[in-house]
């Protein structure tokens, strides 16, 4: 994929085809459904490679049209070539086979062969999820969920966790930051109490609720729809390029930021993950596992590039429409983090897994390097190990 950086006028042009691409999607979908509830998925056409090994099916969490769809699809669409044939990605986006919150089962049920999702969704699967992804006030770079993955034993652990459920993870998938898009001023954390706010679930609602908001959990592709309606009054979400391909400028007036110092309070690090049944991943061969766990790396980082590419086209669009960036202070995120670390551990300790995955996490962010947390900023809270 081009990940050269996109003007505005280039990235406005792009959104232009959004709600075309969605409204085909949307009128092809029930026939791709049913081909895949039959097994006839048809192999991405690549110049210069045939799809003569497996085909397997897997869904995004993207929606139909925008900057993250596009990259997963380009990339799925690769494999064919980069396997020299062996295995063939037949991608969908969101809710073209299942919804996002029952994606889990229809991978592990097989319905659908992988899942390249959200990985946050599955706090309420089980309460470790809520580490595998990004939450309230933790590590706030992408390098440092690195380090937590591969440098610290994080993949090992999560590859336990899917294991259990018939599923296999394959790897992180670096993102960006989420935004909380607002249809009301929200000059500081006061401001959140009563606020009717979209997130979702797990640490994160917990937070939230915890400084007086009123939080709800949808999946991704309702958010818009519920804006529109009024049936919420702010939302968390992905990031400013996708959000303005979704047109949230235009049901909302404001973007709620930390300082320059924490721009994301909340979700600084969203992940998402790329995994596959069991059953299919035990059809490849050693060396394809190798492969795909190397290519996997690599999406990781194109897929970031690009998002960061169309962030930077989308930003000044917003200024045109009118929307407001507001900032939270410095004091907010003090409040915040003392918020939000009793709930770490809260969450930490209802299972035992959990808390073998946050005291990785602990580890991380007391390495020197980092330097995230002292001994006295979590002196008192113990895990239940």
């Amino acid at each position: 994929m081009d990940t050269t950086r996109r003007t505005p006028q280039k990235f406005r042009q792009s959104v232009e085809g959004v709600v075309e691409s969605r409204r085909r999607f949307l009128k092809g979908m029930a026939v791709a459904g049913g081909a895949v509830a039959t097994g006839a998925v048809a192999a991405p056409h690549v110049a210069g490679a045939q799809a003569n090994g497996l085909n397997f099916s897997i869904q995004s969490s993207w929606q139909p049209g925008t900057t993250g769809y596009h990259t997963f699809e380009n990339w799925c669409n690769s494999m064919v070539e980069l396997t020299s044939g062996e295995l063939a990605l037949t991608p969908f986006p969101a809710g073209a086979v299942s919804g996002d919150f029952q994606l889990f089962d229809a991978v592990r049920n097989g319905v659908l062969d992988g899942m390249n999702v959200f990985t946050v969704y599955w706090a309420g699967r089980m309460p470790a999820g809520v580490f595998l992804s990004s939450y309230p006030m933790g590590p706030n770079h992408p390098h440092q969920w690195d380090m937590m993955f591969d440098s610290y034993g994080g993949r090992e652990l999560a590859r336990e966790l899917y294991e259990r459920n018939g599923l296999y993870f394959v790897g992180h998938v670096h993102h960006d930051m989420n935004l909380i898009h607002s249809t009301r001023p929200i000059n500081s954390l006061d401001d959140f109490d009563g606020l009717l706010l979209r997130v979702p679930g797990g640490i994160v609602a917990d937070c939230f609720a915890a400084i007086g908001a009123r939080t709800t959990l949808l999946p991704g592709s309702e958010v818009y729809p519920a804006l529109e309606r009024g049936t919420i009054e702010a939302a968390d979400f992905v990031g400013p390029a996708v959000n303005y391909e979704l047109g949230f400028q235009q049901v909302t007036n404001v973007i709620v930021m930390g300082p320059p110092s924490t721009p994301c309070l909340h979700q600084p690090v969203d992940l998402m993950d790329i995994s596959f049944s069991l059953r299919a991943w035990n059809q490849l061969s050693d060396q394809m596992k190798e492969l795909v766990e190397e290519l996997v790396k690599g999406y990781s980082r194109t897929h970031y590039a690009a998002i960061q590419a169309a962030n930077a086209a989308a930003w000044p669009l917003y200024t045109e429409a009118g929307t407001t960036i507001s900032r939270l202070s410095e004091e907010d995120v003090a409040r915040f983090r003392q918020v939000a670390i009793p709930l770490w551990f809260d969450w930490a300790n209802r299972d035992h897994d959990a808390a073998r995955l946050f005291n990785i996490h602990l580890q991380v962010m007391q390495d020197p390097e980092i330097a995230y947390l002292s001994p006295d900023d979590i002196a008192g809270y113990t895990l239940d190990l």
